[in-house]
C-alpha cells in the first residue's frame, strides 16, 4: 500500500514517467549495486575495477554497452543511497535460485580481485552478503580460491 501511495504522489508531482529499464526490485540492479559497493568499500574505485564491473555485468546479463553504462550509473546511485546491504540482498534472495545467488558471490569476488589485492573491508562485505544470501562459508571460500587462481594465471 505504501508503494502505491508513493507511486501516486510521484505521478501527480512529476506526471507519468516512462518505465525505467531497471526498477528497484530488479535483481540485476541489486547485484550491480552490491558489486559497485564492493569496489568502492576500500575508499577508492580504480579503473581496473570499473572495467571488471562493466565486463562482468555485460557478460552476466547480455547487455549492450549503453545498457551496461546505465546499470552501473544507477547501481552507484543506489549504493550511495543505501544504509545497509539488506535492501539489495532481500531482492536477490526473493528472486534468485541458490545457484544464481552463488553466482552473485562469485561475481563479487571478481570485483575484489580486479585490482590485484583483497582489502579486509571487501572480504568482510562478501562474508556479510553471503550470509544474507544463504551462501555457505564453505562455498564462499571455495569461490574466493577459484577466482583468486583465475586472476593469478
Amino acid at each position: 500500500m505504501l508503494n502505491s501511495l508513493k507511486s501516486f504522489l510521484k505521478e501527480i508531482t512529476l506526471g507519468k514517467q516512462e518505465k525505467l529499464p531497471y526498477q528497484d526490485d530488479d535483481h540485476r540492479l541489486a547485484a550491480a549495486a552490491l558489486m559497485f559497493h564492493i569496489i568502492a568499500v576500500d575508499g577508492e574505485v580504480e579503473t581496473e575495477e570499473l572495467s571488471a564491473l562493466n565486463k562482468t555485468l555485460k557478460n552476466a546479463y547480455s547487455l549492450s554497452e549503453e545498457e551496461t553504462d546505465n546499470l552501473i550509473k544507477l547501481a552507484k546511485e543506489r549504493d550511495d543511497e543505501a544504509v545497509d546491504l539488506y535492501g539489495f540482498t532481500s531482492v536477490l534472495k526473493r528472486q534468485l535460485s541458490e545457484e544464481e545467488r552463488v553466482k552473485v558471490i562469485e561475481m563479487m569476488w571478481e570485483m575484489v580481485f580486479a585490482d590485484g589485492s583483497v582489502h579486509e573491508f571487501e572480504d568482510n562485505t562478501i562474508w556479510r552478503v553471503a550470509e544474507l544470501l544463504g551462501v555457505s562459508s564453505r562455498q564462499r571460500m571455495e569461490l574466493k580460491k577459484q577466482v583468486s587462481e583465475r586472476h593469478q594465471q
